[in-house]
Protein backbone atom coordinates (compact mmCIF):
# COMPACT_ATOMS: atom_id res chain seq x y z
CA UNK A 1 0.00 0.00 0.00
CA UNK A 2 1.34 3.45 -0.93
CA UNK A 3 1.54 6.19 1.70
CA UNK A 4 -2.00 7.31 2.41
CA UNK A 5 -3.82 9.89 4.49
CA UNK A 6 -4.20 7.51 7.43
CA UNK A 7 -0.45 6.89 7.45
CA UNK A 8 0.25 10.61 7.66
CA UNK A 9 -2.47 11.21 10.27
CA UNK A 10 -2.06 8.45 12.82
CA UNK A 11 -2.98 8.44 16.49
CA UNK A 12 -0.18 8.07 19.02
CA UNK A 13 1.33 9.52 22.15
CA UNK A 14 3.73 12.41 22.66
CA UNK A 15 6.13 13.94 22.60
CA UNK A 16 7.67 12.81 19.30
CA UNK A 17 6.59 10.73 16.33
CA UNK A 18 10.15 9.84 15.34
CA UNK A 19 11.53 9.47 18.88
CA UNK A 20 8.46 8.13 20.74
CA UNK A 21 5.88 6.68 18.35
CA UNK A 22 8.36 5.08 15.94
CA UNK A 23 10.51 3.41 18.62
CA UNK A 24 7.42 2.08 20.42
CA UNK A 25 6.10 0.70 17.14
CA UNK A 26 9.45 -0.94 16.35
CA UNK A 27 9.68 -2.49 19.82
CA UNK A 28 6.12 -3.82 19.52
CA UNK A 29 6.95 -5.40 16.16
CA UNK A 30 10.02 -7.03 17.70
CA UNK A 31 7.93 -8.37 20.60
CA UNK A 32 5.41 -9.84 18.15
CA UNK A 33 8.23 -11.51 16.24
CA UNK A 34 9.44 -13.17 19.43
CA UNK A 35 5.98 -14.62 19.97
CA UNK A 36 5.61 -15.76 16.37
CA UNK A 37 9.06 -17.36 16.17
CA UNK A 38 8.55 -19.48 19.25
CA UNK A 39 11.73 -18.30 21.01
CA UNK A 40 9.99 -16.15 23.63
CA UNK A 41 9.96 -18.84 26.34
CA UNK A 42 13.73 -19.26 26.09
CA UNK A 43 14.60 -15.57 26.46
CA UNK A 44 16.82 -14.88 29.47
CA UNK A 45 18.25 -11.46 28.61
CA UNK A 46 17.48 -8.40 26.51
CA UNK A 47 19.70 -5.74 25.01
CA UNK A 48 18.59 -2.48 23.39
CA UNK A 49 21.12 -0.27 21.57
CA UNK A 50 20.11 3.25 20.56
CA UNK A 51 22.11 5.20 17.97
CA UNK A 52 22.52 8.76 16.77
CA UNK A 53 19.68 11.15 17.50
CA UNK A 54 17.66 8.56 19.42
CA UNK A 55 20.52 8.23 21.89
CA UNK A 56 21.35 11.96 21.94
CA UNK A 57 17.86 13.27 22.71
CA UNK A 58 16.01 10.11 23.70
CA UNK A 59 15.60 11.01 27.37
CA UNK A 60 13.86 14.27 26.54
CA UNK A 61 11.65 12.63 23.92
CA UNK A 62 10.51 9.66 26.00
CA UNK A 63 12.26 7.23 23.66
CA UNK A 64 13.39 4.79 26.32
CA UNK A 65 10.05 4.56 28.10
CA UNK A 66 8.23 4.22 24.77
CA UNK A 67 10.47 1.29 23.89
CA UNK A 68 9.70 -0.38 27.22
CA UNK A 69 5.98 -0.11 26.48
CA UNK A 70 6.47 -1.44 22.96
CA UNK A 71 8.46 -4.41 24.23
CA UNK A 72 5.56 -5.22 26.51
CA UNK A 73 3.37 -5.40 23.40
CA UNK A 74 1.67 -2.00 23.42
CA UNK A 75 1.12 -0.09 20.17
CA UNK A 76 1.12 3.74 20.07
CA UNK A 77 -2.21 4.02 18.26
CA UNK A 78 -4.00 1.87 20.84
CA UNK A 79 -2.46 2.62 24.22
CA UNK A 80 -4.23 5.19 26.39
CA UNK A 81 -2.50 7.77 28.62
CA UNK A 82 -3.70 6.01 31.80
CA UNK A 83 -2.16 2.74 30.60
CA UNK A 84 1.11 4.54 29.87
CA UNK A 85 1.33 5.89 33.41
CA UNK A 86 0.26 2.59 34.99
CA UNK A 87 2.76 0.41 33.14
CA UNK A 88 5.70 2.79 33.45
CA UNK A 89 5.07 3.13 37.18
CA UNK A 90 5.02 -0.67 37.52
CA UNK A 91 8.25 -1.08 35.55
CA UNK A 92 9.98 1.62 37.61
CA UNK A 93 8.78 0.13 40.90
CA UNK A 94 9.63 -3.50 40.15
CA UNK A 95 12.55 -3.02 37.75
CA UNK A 96 10.92 -5.73 35.67
CA UNK A 97 9.68 -5.68 32.09
CA UNK A 98 6.94 -8.02 30.85
CA UNK A 99 8.47 -8.90 27.48
CA UNK A 100 5.67 -9.40 24.92
CA UNK A 101 3.34 -9.37 27.92
CA UNK A 102 4.51 -12.86 28.91
CA UNK A 103 8.14 -13.11 30.09
CA UNK A 104 9.33 -11.16 33.12
CA UNK A 105 12.83 -9.73 32.66
CA UNK A 106 14.79 -7.41 34.95
CA UNK A 107 15.13 -4.44 32.63
CA UNK A 108 14.62 -0.68 32.64
CA UNK A 109 15.68 2.60 31.05
CA UNK A 110 19.12 2.50 32.70
CA UNK A 111 19.91 -0.82 31.01
CA UNK A 112 19.73 0.56 27.48
CA UNK A 113 23.00 1.18 25.63
CA UNK A 114 23.27 4.71 24.22
CA UNK A 115 25.52 5.43 21.24
CA UNK A 116 24.88 9.10 20.34
CA UNK A 117 28.04 9.47 18.26
CA UNK A 118 27.38 6.37 16.17
CA UNK A 119 25.09 6.94 13.22
CA UNK A 120 24.05 3.87 11.26
CA UNK A 121 24.18 4.22 7.45
CA UNK A 122 20.41 4.16 6.79
CA UNK A 123 19.23 6.88 9.21
CA UNK A 124 20.31 8.69 12.35
CA UNK A 125 17.34 7.22 14.30
CA UNK A 126 18.58 3.64 14.60
CA UNK A 127 17.84 1.01 17.25
CA UNK A 128 18.81 -2.64 17.67
CA UNK A 129 16.96 -5.21 19.78
CA UNK A 130 18.69 -8.44 20.82
CA UNK A 131 17.50 -11.30 23.02
CA UNK A 132 19.64 -14.21 24.24
CA UNK A 133 19.09 -17.42 26.16
CA UNK A 134 20.60 -18.39 29.53
CA UNK A 135 23.80 -19.56 27.81
CA UNK A 136 24.27 -16.22 26.09
CA UNK A 137 23.30 -17.47 22.64
CA UNK A 138 21.47 -14.88 20.54
CA UNK A 139 17.93 -16.06 19.85
CA UNK A 140 16.70 -13.13 17.81
CA UNK A 141 17.96 -9.67 16.81
CA UNK A 142 16.65 -6.88 14.63
CA UNK A 143 17.59 -3.30 13.72
CA UNK A 144 14.96 -0.69 12.93
CA UNK A 145 15.05 2.94 11.84
CA UNK A 146 12.45 5.52 12.84
CA UNK A 147 12.30 7.67 9.73
CA UNK A 148 9.80 10.34 10.80
CA UNK A 149 6.08 10.61 11.35
CA UNK A 150 6.00 7.31 13.24
CA UNK A 151 7.11 5.38 10.15
CA UNK A 152 9.66 2.61 10.73
CA UNK A 153 11.92 0.67 8.36
CA UNK A 154 13.67 -2.59 9.18
CA UNK A 155 17.34 -2.97 8.28
CA UNK A 156 17.77 -5.19 5.26
CA UNK A 157 14.25 -4.61 4.02
CA UNK A 158 14.68 -1.08 2.69
CA UNK A 159 14.90 -2.12 -0.97
CA UNK A 160 12.02 -4.55 -0.64
CA UNK A 161 9.91 -1.89 1.06
CA UNK A 162 10.65 0.61 -1.70
CA UNK A 163 9.83 -1.95 -4.38
CA UNK A 164 6.55 -2.83 -2.65
CA UNK A 165 5.71 0.86 -2.39
CA UNK A 166 6.38 1.44 -6.09
CA UNK A 167 4.27 -1.58 -7.05
CA UNK A 168 1.39 -0.47 -4.84
CA UNK A 169 1.49 3.03 -6.32
CA UNK A 170 1.18 1.60 -9.83
CA UNK A 171 -2.02 -0.11 -8.76
CA UNK A 172 -3.62 3.12 -7.53
CA UNK A 173 -6.20 4.74 -9.80
CA UNK A 174 -4.39 8.11 -9.82
CA UNK A 175 -0.80 7.53 -8.66
CA UNK A 176 1.45 10.53 -8.05
CA UNK A 177 4.85 11.17 -6.60
CA UNK A 178 5.28 14.81 -7.56
CA UNK A 179 3.08 17.89 -7.51
CA UNK A 180 3.36 18.00 -11.31
CA UNK A 181 1.83 14.54 -11.54
CA UNK A 182 -0.86 15.48 -9.04
CA UNK A 183 -1.80 18.60 -11.00
CA UNK A 184 -1.83 16.62 -14.23
CA UNK A 185 -4.40 14.24 -12.75
CA UNK A 186 -6.49 17.27 -11.79
CA UNK A 187 -6.29 18.66 -15.33
CA UNK A 188 -7.16 15.34 -16.97
CA UNK A 189 -10.04 14.43 -14.67
CA UNK A 190 -11.37 17.84 -13.66
CA UNK A 191 -11.04 16.80 -10.02
CA UNK A 192 -9.68 18.87 -7.15
CA UNK A 193 -6.64 17.81 -5.15
CA UNK A 194 -8.73 16.42 -2.28
CA UNK A 195 -10.77 14.41 -4.80
CA UNK A 196 -7.65 12.85 -6.33
CA UNK A 197 -6.55 11.79 -2.86
CA UNK A 198 -10.04 10.46 -2.12
CA UNK A 199 -10.09 8.35 -5.29
CA UNK A 200 -6.80 6.74 -4.29
CA UNK A 201 -7.99 6.11 -0.74
CA UNK A 202 -11.10 4.41 -2.15
CA UNK A 203 -8.78 1.80 -3.63
CA UNK A 204 -8.49 0.29 -0.14
CA UNK A 205 -11.47 1.73 1.81
CA UNK A 206 -15.11 2.51 1.18
CA UNK A 207 -16.19 6.17 0.96
CA UNK A 208 -17.97 5.74 4.27
CA UNK A 209 -14.87 4.34 5.95
CA UNK A 210 -12.76 7.21 4.65
CA UNK A 211 -15.20 9.82 5.88
CA UNK A 212 -15.65 8.17 9.27
CA UNK A 213 -11.90 7.69 9.67
CA UNK A 214 -11.07 11.30 8.92
CA UNK A 215 -13.81 12.61 11.18
CA UNK A 216 -12.42 10.36 13.91
CA UNK A 217 -8.96 11.86 13.35
CA UNK A 218 -10.47 15.32 13.79
CA UNK A 219 -12.31 14.22 16.93
CA UNK A 220 -9.03 13.03 18.45
CA UNK A 221 -7.49 16.41 17.62
CA UNK A 222 -10.42 18.13 19.33
CA UNK A 223 -10.16 15.82 22.35
CA UNK A 224 -6.46 16.63 22.56
CA UNK A 225 -7.28 20.35 22.77
CA UNK A 226 -10.06 19.80 25.32
CA UNK A 227 -7.78 17.71 27.55
CA UNK A 228 -4.98 20.24 27.34
CA UNK A 229 -7.26 23.12 28.34
CA UNK A 230 -8.00 21.35 31.62
CA UNK A 231 -4.37 20.85 32.59
CA UNK A 232 -2.43 23.44 34.56
CA UNK A 233 1.03 23.80 36.04
CA UNK A 234 4.34 23.15 34.31
CA UNK A 235 5.30 20.67 31.64
CA UNK A 236 7.43 17.66 32.63
CA UNK A 237 11.13 17.47 31.86
CA UNK A 238 12.86 20.06 34.02
CA UNK A 239 12.60 23.21 31.90
CA UNK A 240 9.67 24.38 34.03
CA UNK A 241 7.76 25.57 30.98
CA UNK A 242 4.38 26.79 32.20
CA UNK A 243 1.24 25.67 30.43
CA UNK A 244 -0.35 28.73 28.84
CA UNK A 245 -3.35 27.26 27.04
CA UNK A 246 -5.80 27.16 30.02
CA UNK A 247 -5.22 30.83 30.95
CA UNK A 248 -5.34 31.94 27.34
CA UNK A 249 -8.59 30.05 26.86
CA UNK A 250 -10.24 31.71 29.85
CA UNK A 251 -9.19 35.12 28.59
CA UNK A 252 -10.31 34.45 25.01
CA UNK A 253 -13.72 33.19 26.07
CA UNK A 254 -14.35 36.55 27.66
CA UNK A 255 -12.67 38.87 25.19
CA UNK A 256 -13.84 37.24 21.97
CA UNK A 257 -17.47 36.62 22.93
CA UNK A 258 -19.67 38.46 20.47
CA UNK A 259 -21.98 41.14 21.89
CA UNK A 260 -25.20 39.57 23.11
CA UNK A 261 -23.76 36.05 22.97
CA UNK A 262 -23.35 33.73 25.91
CA UNK A 263 -19.84 32.94 27.05
CA UNK A 264 -18.59 29.89 25.20
CA UNK A 265 -17.49 26.89 27.26
CA UNK A 266 -16.24 24.78 24.37
CA UNK A 267 -13.09 25.47 22.36
CA UNK A 268 -14.60 23.44 19.56
CA UNK A 269 -17.59 25.77 19.14
CA UNK A 270 -17.29 29.17 17.54
CA UNK A 271 -20.73 30.73 17.39
CA UNK A 272 -19.74 33.69 19.56
CA UNK A 273 -16.15 34.25 18.42
CA UNK A 274 -15.34 37.80 17.43
CA UNK A 275 -13.58 37.53 14.01
CA UNK A 276 -10.90 40.01 15.04
CA UNK A 277 -9.55 37.37 17.46
CA UNK A 278 -8.99 34.70 14.81
CA UNK A 279 -5.22 34.66 15.29
CA UNK A 280 -5.48 34.37 19.06
CA UNK A 281 -7.75 31.32 18.64
CA UNK A 282 -5.35 29.79 16.12
CA UNK A 283 -2.47 30.37 18.53
CA UNK A 284 -4.48 28.81 21.35
CA UNK A 285 -5.30 25.61 19.44
CA UNK A 286 -1.67 25.15 18.34
CA UNK A 287 -0.33 25.76 21.85
CA UNK A 288 -2.91 23.46 23.45
CA UNK A 289 -2.11 20.54 21.14
CA UNK A 290 1.62 20.89 21.55
CA UNK A 291 1.47 21.32 25.31
CA UNK A 292 -0.48 18.08 25.45
CA UNK A 293 2.06 16.45 23.16
CA UNK A 294 4.94 17.68 25.33
CA UNK A 295 3.34 16.02 28.34
CA UNK A 296 3.11 12.65 26.58
CA UNK A 297 -0.61 12.92 25.86
CA UNK A 298 -2.65 11.40 23.04
CA UNK A 299 -2.20 13.29 19.78
CA UNK A 300 -2.43 12.87 16.03
CA UNK A 301 0.80 12.89 14.06
CA UNK A 302 0.19 15.63 11.51
CA UNK A 303 2.49 14.60 9.92
CA UNK A 304 4.70 14.41 13.05
CA UNK A 305 4.17 14.93 16.77
CA UNK A 306 6.52 17.89 16.94
CA UNK A 307 4.34 19.64 14.35
CA UNK A 308 1.03 18.22 15.58
CA UNK A 309 -0.59 21.57 16.42
CA UNK A 310 -0.43 23.26 13.02
CA UNK A 311 -3.05 21.36 11.04
CA UNK A 312 -5.61 21.32 13.92
CA UNK A 313 -5.14 25.07 14.38
CA UNK A 314 -5.58 25.88 10.68
CA UNK A 315 -8.52 23.49 10.36
CA UNK A 316 -10.08 25.24 13.36
CA UNK A 317 -9.67 28.51 11.47
CA UNK A 318 -11.34 26.98 8.41
CA UNK A 319 -14.33 25.82 10.45
CA UNK A 320 -14.83 28.96 12.53
CA UNK A 321 -13.42 31.96 10.68
CA UNK A 322 -13.37 31.19 6.96
CA UNK A 323 -16.04 32.98 4.90
CA UNK A 324 -19.36 31.13 4.64
CA UNK A 325 -18.99 29.07 7.81
CA UNK A 326 -21.31 31.16 9.96
CA UNK A 327 -24.48 29.25 9.07
CA UNK A 328 -22.98 25.96 7.92
CA UNK A 329 -24.75 22.73 8.86
CA UNK A 330 -22.94 19.95 10.68
CA UNK A 331 -22.78 17.96 7.46
CA UNK A 332 -21.18 20.94 5.71
CA UNK A 333 -18.65 21.29 8.53
CA UNK A 334 -17.84 17.58 8.29
CA UNK A 335 -17.33 18.00 4.54
CA UNK A 336 -14.80 20.74 5.26
CA UNK A 337 -12.90 18.48 7.66
CA UNK A 338 -12.76 15.62 5.15
CA UNK A 339 -11.70 17.76 2.19
CA UNK A 340 -9.14 19.68 4.26
CA UNK A 341 -7.43 16.53 5.54
CA UNK A 342 -7.47 14.85 2.12
CA UNK A 343 -5.84 17.87 0.45
CA UNK A 344 -3.33 18.23 3.27
CA UNK A 345 -2.61 14.51 3.04
CA UNK A 346 -1.96 14.75 -0.70
CA UNK A 347 0.72 17.36 -0.08
CA UNK A 348 2.10 15.28 2.78
CA UNK A 349 2.58 12.41 0.34
CA UNK A 350 4.80 14.66 -1.78
CA UNK A 351 7.10 15.43 1.16
CA UNK A 352 7.22 11.79 2.20
CA UNK A 353 7.98 10.68 -1.36
CA UNK A 354 10.50 13.32 -2.42
CA UNK A 355 12.15 14.47 0.80
CA UNK A 356 11.60 13.72 4.49
CA UNK A 357 9.36 14.62 7.41
CA UNK A 358 12.05 13.72 9.95
CA UNK A 359 13.62 16.51 12.00
CA UNK A 360 16.58 14.25 12.67
CA UNK A 361 17.15 13.94 8.94
CA UNK A 362 16.42 17.41 7.49
CA UNK A 363 15.81 19.67 10.49
CA UNK A 364 12.52 21.22 11.57
CA UNK A 365 11.77 22.33 8.01
CA UNK A 366 10.79 18.68 7.48
CA UNK A 367 8.36 18.71 10.39
CA UNK A 368 6.94 22.20 11.00
CA UNK A 369 7.65 23.22 7.39
CA UNK A 370 5.86 20.21 5.94
CA UNK A 371 2.91 20.64 8.31
CA UNK A 372 2.60 24.34 7.46
CA UNK A 373 2.64 23.50 3.75
CA UNK A 374 0.03 20.75 4.20
CA UNK A 375 -2.19 23.05 6.26
CA UNK A 376 -1.96 25.84 3.69
CA UNK A 377 -3.05 23.40 0.98
CA UNK A 378 -5.96 22.16 3.07
CA UNK A 379 -7.17 25.67 3.80
CA UNK A 380 -6.86 26.83 0.18
CA UNK A 381 -8.82 23.74 -0.91
CA UNK A 382 -11.79 24.30 1.40
CA UNK A 383 -11.83 28.04 0.64
CA UNK A 384 -12.50 27.25 -3.01
CA UNK A 385 -9.00 27.29 -4.45
CA UNK A 386 -8.22 25.70 -7.80
CA UNK A 387 -5.64 22.88 -7.88
CA UNK A 388 -3.03 25.40 -9.04
CA UNK A 389 -3.87 27.76 -6.18
CA UNK A 390 -3.74 24.91 -3.65
CA UNK A 391 -0.31 23.89 -4.94
CA UNK A 392 0.80 27.53 -4.78
CA UNK A 393 -0.37 27.82 -1.15
CA UNK A 394 1.65 24.76 -0.19
CA UNK A 395 4.69 26.15 -2.00
CA UNK A 396 4.50 29.55 -0.33
CA UNK A 397 4.28 28.02 3.14
CA UNK A 398 7.32 25.79 2.68
CA UNK A 399 9.36 28.39 0.86
CA UNK A 400 9.34 30.49 4.02
CA UNK A 401 10.23 27.60 6.31
CA UNK A 402 13.34 26.54 4.37
CA UNK A 403 16.40 26.10 6.57
CA UNK A 404 14.42 25.78 9.79
CA UNK A 405 16.61 23.98 12.31
CA UNK A 406 15.65 21.42 14.94
CA UNK A 407 17.40 22.51 18.14
CA UNK A 408 15.08 21.81 21.09
CA UNK A 409 16.42 22.89 24.47
CA UNK A 410 17.17 19.93 26.70
CA UNK A 411 16.07 17.56 23.94
CA UNK A 412 12.47 18.30 24.96
CA UNK A 413 9.69 19.04 22.47
CA UNK A 414 8.89 22.31 24.25
CA UNK A 415 11.16 25.26 23.43
CA UNK A 416 11.00 26.44 20.66
CA UNK A 417 8.68 23.70 19.39
CA UNK A 418 5.39 24.72 21.00
CA UNK A 419 5.42 28.37 19.90
CA UNK A 420 6.84 27.37 16.52
CA UNK A 421 3.61 25.52 15.78
CA UNK A 422 1.55 28.64 16.42
CA UNK A 423 3.80 30.77 14.20
CA UNK A 424 3.73 28.18 11.41
CA UNK A 425 -0.07 27.92 11.58
CA UNK A 426 -0.35 31.66 10.96
CA UNK A 427 2.11 31.30 8.07
CA UNK A 428 -0.09 28.61 6.56
CA UNK A 429 -3.18 30.81 6.73
CA UNK A 430 -1.32 33.72 5.18
CA UNK A 431 0.08 31.46 2.44
CA UNK A 432 -3.40 30.22 1.57
CA UNK A 433 -4.78 33.76 1.43
CA UNK A 434 -1.93 34.93 -0.77
CA UNK A 435 -2.42 32.02 -3.15
CA UNK A 436 -6.16 32.62 -3.36
CA UNK A 437 -5.57 36.23 -4.38
CA UNK A 438 -3.53 34.97 -7.32
CA UNK A 439 -4.46 32.81 -10.29
CA UNK A 440 -2.24 29.88 -9.37
CA UNK A 441 0.68 30.84 -11.59
CA UNK A 442 3.99 31.36 -9.79
CA UNK A 443 7.72 31.29 -10.47
CA UNK A 444 8.79 28.51 -8.08
CA UNK A 445 6.95 25.19 -8.14
CA UNK A 446 6.10 23.10 -5.10
CA UNK A 447 8.29 20.29 -6.44
CA UNK A 448 11.26 22.67 -6.68
CA UNK A 449 10.73 23.81 -3.11
CA UNK A 450 10.48 20.23 -1.85
CA UNK A 451 13.72 19.27 -3.57
CA UNK A 452 15.33 22.41 -2.16
CA UNK A 453 14.18 21.45 1.32
CA UNK A 454 15.69 18.00 0.89
CA UNK A 455 19.01 19.39 -0.35
CA UNK A 456 19.07 22.02 2.41
CA UNK A 457 18.57 19.24 4.93
CA UNK A 458 21.49 17.30 3.48
CA UNK A 459 23.75 20.34 3.74
CA UNK A 460 22.57 21.27 7.24
CA UNK A 461 25.03 20.53 10.01
CA UNK A 462 24.06 17.58 12.17
CA UNK A 463 24.17 19.99 15.13
CA UNK A 464 20.86 21.39 13.95
CA UNK A 465 19.08 18.09 13.30
CA UNK A 466 17.58 17.00 16.62
CA UNK A 467 20.86 16.20 18.34
CA UNK A 468 20.73 18.94 21.03
CA UNK A 469 24.29 19.87 19.99
CA UNK A 470 23.67 23.27 18.40
CA UNK A 471 21.45 26.35 18.25
CA UNK A 472 19.13 27.10 21.14
CA UNK A 473 19.90 23.70 22.59
CA UNK A 474 23.41 24.83 23.58
CA UNK A 475 23.08 28.61 23.69
CA UNK A 476 20.33 28.72 26.30
CA UNK A 477 21.17 27.72 29.85
CA UNK A 478 18.69 25.18 31.19
CA UNK A 479 17.01 26.18 34.42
Amino acid sequence: MAVGVFDLFSIGIGPSSSHTVGPMRAAAVFAEELKASGVLAGVASLRVDLYGSLAATGHGHGTMTAILLGLEGFHPELILPDEVEERLAAIAETGTLQLAGAVALPYGVKDMVLRPLTVLPRHTNGMTFTVSDAAGEVLHAATFFSVGGGFIVREGEEDAALQELEESKKELPLPFRTAAELLEHCRETGLGISDVMRVNEEDSRTPGEIRAGLLHIWSVMEDCVATSLKREGVLPGGLKVRRRAPDWYDRLRKESARPGGAENDNAGAGEFHDPKYWQEWVNLIALAVNEENASGGRVVTAPTNGAAGIIPAVLYYALHFAPGMENASQEDLDDVVVRFLLAAGAVGVLYKEQASISGAEVGCQGEVGSASSMAAAGLAEVMGGSPAQVENAAEIAMEHNLGLTCDPIGGLVQVPCIERNAIAAAKAINAAKMALWGDGSHRVSLDEVIVTMRETGKDMSSKYKETAMGGLAVNVVEC
